[in-house]
């Protein structure tokens, strides 16, 4: 008896006689073919009995594991080998953790149900298939697959079940040995073609998985889609219906999906090459996608309609009048040649094809516009005349600014703070609500601690856990400190807690008496360090009572603070001076201009705070700081020490601050950062305004490298803290011109939208620089700093919401510098477009330099065109 065997027998015998740990063993080890064996002979009674002690072995809590192919295919060979129905084996092969190893773990499974007279395994992988997920592996598939085909059973064809065969036949099961085979031929062999196919034309978003490139791609030429390909050569075999092929196709284009995943369905088209026998046939549906569907779509529609020869000219006509208004130049532009073409050859419907290529005379592009008038002129038909010069300036259409609202009453209820915290922690890292929850939570806390301590602590601890991770790569992180002083209510003060909020607040203190701000890392603007100093100042002193709340809860939405409430809230406090850093905010959320008798009632007080306030008053508050731009160059020694900086752009125009003259820094507050300010925190800044609701440049200059990464560096949410500042005062100055041109040219939707909206709320405010901004635009466009061609949708969008004027401005300031760069930057052909269009709206003339110097150049390239467009303009215009 060899060693192997006797090791066998033993096992058998010591489960017959009661004995499991061997076998658990295992398959912990993962030694499938000696748990077959193992359990081969066994009677049902006795594998039952292991059944019940495998199920509670499996849900202990160690066992919560990733089970991997080897010990996932020992697990499921104990599991069918073992348990008594499908439903209790499904309840453990079912869970995603558990992971066969595909078809050898289906075979070894059947051959131990087999041995042991199981029928349901049809049942079982039926079961386990409801379980998948998006992040099933593959491997489950294969397992399931293979028991199902080896039981002559159908596949089930839910959306998951296909998407995961379709990932099979891109990566077909390895555990035979050879290179797989072409995927034409894994198709040809797959027992499930005929059920998943159809199944590929009707599941949402598997266009984008069928696109996938066959065998080792070379990375400059990936090659081309396998599957398309393979799918056509099956149809010219037989293999496959064909018209299925087609009208799926068509169908699945019709119904629509996300422009990606339709590609596949047009190159499945493109490989098939259909006829012009099946393109007639099928010509009403090409001539819905060319009106409806998406660009790429609508365009392989079009150019297989060119190509019949006896399409009816009135469907045509019909589908003419609504593609014609399309936004994709490309596609109307091509129309509008076939149309041409169909009006010299059908001479006697020449004037009706011409009213129909009139539609286009309305689109926004202009050089279609002129196309399209061009050639229904020439067919006999005129369109509408464009309207003459207007005999006075036009300006811009807004509407006035509504005033900031009165902020939200305080927090009195416990209730009402415990659904406010909840939906702070909800949301991560926007900290827009926290000044009122503070204030609430300093409110309660002083009169029912243990109340308060009671019910935040569900909130924190179970529903919001991942609040309290130390976010220690993100310097703009507060997310650990607000925990901790939501965690600090109600709980009796210890030394080590008090040691932790003073180290917190002696990080932001200078080592002299006046506890200023001081700023140490250059990550952090100053801004950032005041609120954290305020946090650690509440968390240090949060369950001392007698407190009213926040001495610096602002009165209005944007952040300002009634100077009349401060003095309210110094004389209730009585002989009780506040904390430092509370005062200090509040100070600096005062308007400018207060009158003298609010500084002389802050003097009757008699306390130092009020002295405090009434030397602020009469020093006119915290001055306005002397802006200048600066060009940053990327340091290569930092990249060495901090990840951050090897991304930034090799230079970037940010600002530097100073105070003005015979002015003390005494906060720190005039410094600017140059680093970038990216994170996954960056939701913390949109509190940044206001706690400076006075100093609009300033928070702008904080905040600007990270409205830049939005534009150089293709980062996301930058520019969602513009429309923030729109509704704080104070001169925005360069840093807000540079911050509204690095956002109109942001890399993302979102981030260029919130920068309209901020640009019209400025406009309306009188508060934008038009001509400023421009120039900032012209200067990083002619540097190569931000891409052009971003800017037009933007700046075209804020023209038709009613600021002509501001957008044609703006774009006289930015084309001088532009049309001198010895490169013009793409996009500057757009740019004169939309700047002819805004000067003839307003009828403003404003210079261009350099503008006449390119429209008398020779030849007619775009930029030569629409330049010449544009100086035509400007002679039919008034000066301003």
């Amino acid at each position: 008896m060899t060693r192997s065997t006797e090791s066998t027998v033993r096992r058998r015998l010591e489960l017959a006689t009661g004995g499991t740990s061997d076998l658990f063993g295992l398959v912990t080890n993962g030694a499938a073919e000696s748990v077959a064996a193992a359990l081969e002979g066994l009677p049902e009674q006795r594998r039952r009995e292991i059944g019940v002690e495998l199920t509670a072995w499996f849900k202990q809590p160690e066992r919560d594991i990733w089970w991997s192919a080897g010990t996932g295919t020992a697990l499921a060979v104990a599991v069918v080998g073992c348990l008594p129905t499908a439903a209790q084996a499904a309840a453990i092969l079912g869970r995603p953790s558990v992971n066969p190893h595909g078809r050898r773990a289906a075979e070894l499974v059947r051959r131990v149900a087999q041995e042991r007279g199981v029928d349901w395994l049809v049942d079982l992988a039926h079961r386990i298939a409801t379980r998948f997920r998006q992040d099933t592996w593959v491997g489950r598939w294969h397992f399931v697959a293979t028991l199902l085909h080896a039981e002559g059973s159908a596949p089930p064809t839910d959306d998951r079940c296909v998407q995961l065969w379709l990932t099979a036949v891109e990566s077909p099961d390895r555990f035979h040995q050879g290179q797989p085979a072409p995927v034409v031929d894994r198709l040809r062999d797959d027992p499930f073609l005929a059920v998943m196919l159809p199944r590929l034309f009707e599941v949402d978003g598997i266009g984008n998985q069928m696109m996938f490139i066959a065998g080792h791609a070379n990375w400059n030429d990936p090659g081309q889609p396998a599957l398309p390909a393979a799918l056509a050569q099956l149809a010219a075999e037989g293999a496959v219906d064909r018209v299925m092929l087609l009208d799926a196709s068509i169908s699945r284009l019709l119904r629509g999906d996300r422009p990606t995943a339709l590609r596949a369905f047009t190159t499945l088209l493109d490989q098939l090459a259909p006829t012009t026998n099946e393109v007639t046939a099928r010509a009403p549906d090409y001539l819905r996608l060319l009106v409806d569907a998406p660009a790429p779509v609508a365009t392989m529609a079009q150019k297989a309609l060119r190509k019949l020869p006896d399409l009816e000219l009135e469907s045509v006509l019909d589908a003419s009048r609504q593609m014609l208004t399309r936004p994709e130049k490309a596609l109307v532009r091509t129309q509008l040649a076939w149309l041409d073409r169909l009006a010299r050859h059908h001479r006697d419907r020449a004037t009706e094809i011409a009213e129909v290529i009139a539609v286009a005379a309305e689109h926004p592009a202009v050089e279609l516009r002129e196309r399209a008038s061009t050639l229904a002129a020439r067919h006999g038909f005129d369109p509408a005349p464009v309207g003459p010069a207007l005999a006075r300036p036009r300006g811009d259409d807004l509407p006035p600014p509504a005033p900031p609202a009165a902020a939200a009453a305080p927090i009195t209820d416990l209730d009402e703070l415990t659904e406010e915290v909840a939906a702070l922690l909800g949301t991560p890292y926007q900290g827009a609500p926290l000044e009122r929850i503070l204030d609430g939570l300093v409110r309660l806390t002083a009169t029912e601690g243990p109340r308060v301590r009671t019910a935040l602590d569900p909130v924190i601890e179970r529903r919001h856990w991942s609040w309290a991770n130390t976010h220690r790569w993100d310097p703009l992180c507060l997310c650990e400190t607000v925990v901790e002083v939501f965690s600090s209510a109600g709980v009796k003060r210890t030394d080590r807690r008090r040691e932790r909020w003073e180290k917190l607040l002696t990080a932001v203190r200078r080592r002299d008496a006046a506890p200023e701000l001081v700023v140490t890392d250059p990550k952090v603007p100053p801004v950032h360090r005041l609120l954290r100093a305020r946090l650690a100042e509440i968390g240090a002193h949060l369950n001392e009572p007698g407190q009213a709340g926040l001495l610096a809860a602002p009165t209005s939405t944007n952040g300002l603070l009634d100077p009349t409430t401060l003095v309210a809230r110094l004389t209730a406090l009585g002989d009780r001076e506040p904390g430092y850093w509370d005062l200090t905010q509040a100070l600096l959320r005062l308007p400018t201009g207060v009158d003298e008798s609010i500084a002389d009632q802050a003097t009757a007080l008699g306390t130092a705070a009020g002295r405090r306030l009434a030397g602020w008053l009469r020093d006119g508050g915290l001055p306005q700081p002397v802006v200048r731009t600066r060009t940053f160059t990327r340091d290569p020694r930092r990249g060495n020490r901090h990840w951050e900086y090897a991304y930034m752009p090799a230079e970037r125009i940010l600002v530097d601050l100073t105070p003005p003259a015979d002015a003390v820094d005494r906060y720190g507050l005039f410094t600017a950062p140059a680093t970038p300010l990216s994170g996954d925190h960056s939701g913390w800044v949109h509190l940044w305004p206001s706690l400076l609701p006075g100093h609009r440049g300033l928070v702008t200059a904080y905040a600007l490298p990270l409205v830049a990464g939005a534009a150089d560096m293709d980062e996301r949410d930058g520019a969602a803290v513009l429309p923030l500042l729109t509704e704080i005062g104070g001169p925005g100055g360069v840093a807000l011109d540079l911050a509204v041109a690095y956002g109109l040219s942001a890399r993302y939707g979102p981030d260029r939208v919130a920068t309209v909206d901020a640009l019209l709320a400025l406009a309306a405010a009188g508060d934008f620089d038009a001509a400023g901004t421009g120039e900032q635009l012209g200067t990083l466009a002619a540097r190569q700093l931000v891409k052009l061609s971003r800017v037009v949708e933007p700046l075209r969008d804020a023209a038709q919401a009613g600021a002509p004027l501001t957008v044609w401005r703006l774009l006289a300031a930015a084309l001088p510098a532009v049309l001198a760069a010895p490169t013009p930057p793409r996009g500057v052909p757009e740019l004169l477009t939309l700047a002819a269009e805004t000067a003839t709206a307003t009828g403003v003339r404003i210079e261009v330099p350099g503008l006449a110097d390119v429209a008398g150049r020779a030849g007619s390239n775009r930029l030569v065109t629409e330049a010449r467009r544009l100086h035509r303009a400007l002679t039919e215009t008034v000066n301003l």
